[in-house]
């Protein structure tokens, strides 16, 4: 017996923007098919016209490309197995429903929408889950209409939906990897729409004639997609086809536990991107949602390398997984702190681009820009931000001068004698070689001659040079900004910071 071969597929909707979890969806996808020397696919399910917005399926497959989630055929990449778009696959699926049509396991179905609204709410009234009420179930099939009527209406051209005829007092099993074995009651499944009245197919039929056609071994999708399983099931029953391997994920919860939902935050991979979180974060945090590598590993920080090689289906879990915002900033900071400082700077080039081209500086421009002065800058920062655009924001005083000062600042550093002292002191900078010990010295011997503490020059100066009371060593802050730029913004600050009064 020839082993499976491994096929895994993420099939969004280009309905909107890639929500976190149809990025975790895709990336279980890919980690186990890569795991497992298989093929990833991915395809686009837009059976449902209606929900279309424009430029959506460029924006799901720019997000998993820069997610680093590669599919081995796609739209962008079309393997043997047809077009990877459904919207062009319909022949294919008209000719799996006349089977079934034929084969007397599926019905046409002409009931309006205000009859079936008008048989729910009866079912409701009478305490019964809705379900269709098989008017249109031919007599040769069990039910009551005529033939002759159906094929009447048929010939008129009246429009009508394809239903398949669920079997009765059936149970179903369901053989889970995350759920283990999960039982249905027939009784409970409703006669499905398969094809609808556009001639499209609804999902539950093109899902499964395209995982078949397309060889997809292992079905990985969102617990949303449980319930509808069993219709699956028949279909493939129906169809004399061997059903892929199932696994249902845990839904992704806010801290509130209820379902993640863009009314408490965001939700969308693009947002992330937009606030400048890296794809190794992402990608780790969203791999965490569910997963763990097992008892006792203390390992958080996993590269995809490392995810391909350790990710186990039978580890990811059933119950729901919390959303923390928190873990996910941990993870962007430790990933900064250790990536190398060279690709830091080839990450900060174009964000400093952006913001000299907006504001005007009063430093040297090449200066600023250059290698050296950036790697120097980032030697400093990389422990202090939590974004790489962060060197940029948040340390903004390398690049431009204060437009303010932290106003706590002032009331607290900035006392009666700071504006003589710091006067005083420049004269001492100015014959000071700005670099770290030289200028640590220089501070210390002239707040011991002045019968001060350190602090009552360090707090200001700082304060003077960046704007606010919080940031790198002192000093070495000092050596990387510059004599020049250091001694204009002390005098500056001398003569805007108002003293407190009392």
């Amino acid at each position: 017996m020839t082993e499976t071969k491994i096929r895994t597929r993420f099939a969004p909707s280009p309905t909107g923007y890639l929500h976190v979890g149809g990025l975790r969806t895709a990336l279980y996808n890919y980690l186990f098919a890569k795991g497992n020397g298989g093929s990833f696919i991915l395809r686009l399910e837009d059976t449902d016209q209606t929900r279309i917005v424009e430029g959506a399926t460029d924006s799901l497959l720019n997000a998993l490309e820069w997610a680093g989630i590669e599919p081995d055929e796609s739209p962008r990449k079309p393997g043997k197995y047809g077009p990877y778009v459904q919207s062009e696959r319909l022949s294919i699926y008209k000719k799996y429903v006349d089977q079934l049509i034929n084969e007397k396991k599926a019905y046409y179905c002409f009931s309006t929408s205000e009859e079936l609204e008008e048989s729910r709410q009866l079912q409701l009234k009478q305490g019964l889950q809705p379900k269709y009420n098989r008017k249109w179930l031919p007599e040769d099939m069990g039910g009551s209409m005529l033939r002759s009527e159906v094929q009447k209406r048929l010939d008129a051209g009246e429009p009508c939906v394809v239903r398949m005829k669920v079997p009765e007092k059936r149970r179903l099993r369901l053989d889970d990897v995350i759920r283990n074995i999960v039982w249905f009651e027939a009784e409970t499944i409703d006669d499905q729409v398969l094809l609808k009245s556009d001639g499209f197919p609804t999902y539950h039929l093109a899902s499964v004639v395209d995982d078949h056609l397309m060889e997809i071994s292992h079905v990985i999708r969102g617990e949303e997609w449980l319930s509808s399983t069993p219709k699956h099931l028949l279909l493939y029953e129906f169809f004399g086809w061997e059903p892929p391997v199932f696994a249902h994920l845990p839904l992704l919860l806010n801290p509130d536990r209820s379902k993640l939902s863009k009314r408490q935050g965001d939700v969308a991979v693009e947002d992330y991107q937009a606030k400048g979180y890296s794809k190794e974060s992402l990608v780790n945090f969203v791999a965490l949602l569910g997963w763990n590598e097992g008892e006792g590993v203390e390992q958080e920080k996993y590269s995809m390398d490392e995810l391909i090689e350790k990710f186990k289906l039978e580890r990811v879990g059933k119950s729901g997984a919390v959303f923390n915002i928190e873990k996910l900033n941990w993870l962007e900071k430790e990933y900064i702190k250790a990536t190398d400082n060279r690709i830091l700077l080839q990450k900060i080039k174009p964000l400093l681009e952006t913001a000299l081209a907006e504001k005007e500086t009063e430093m040297d421009r090449s200066t600023i820009s250059s290698d050296d002065y950036l790697l120097a800058m980032i030697e400093l920062m990389k422990e202090r931000v939590n974004f790489v655009s962060e060197f940029v924001s948040f340390g903004s005083y390398f690049f431009f001068d204060p437009a303010s000062y932290e106003e706590s600042a002032v009331q607290k550093r900035w006392k009666e004698n700071t504006p003589d002292l710091l006067s005083e002191f420049l004269s001492v900078l100015n014959d000071t070689e700005f670099k770290v010990d030289p200028l640590e010295e220089a501070l210390k011997a002239f707040a011991q001659e002045k019968e001060v503490k350190n602090a009552a020059l360090i707090h200001p100066i700082r304060l003077a040079v960046s704007g606010v009371s919080f940031g790198p060593s002192l000093y070495h802050m000092l050596e990387v900004i510059g004599k020049e730029t250091c001694l204009r913004r002390i005098e500056k600050a001398i003569k805007t910071i108002t003293v407190p009064t009392a």
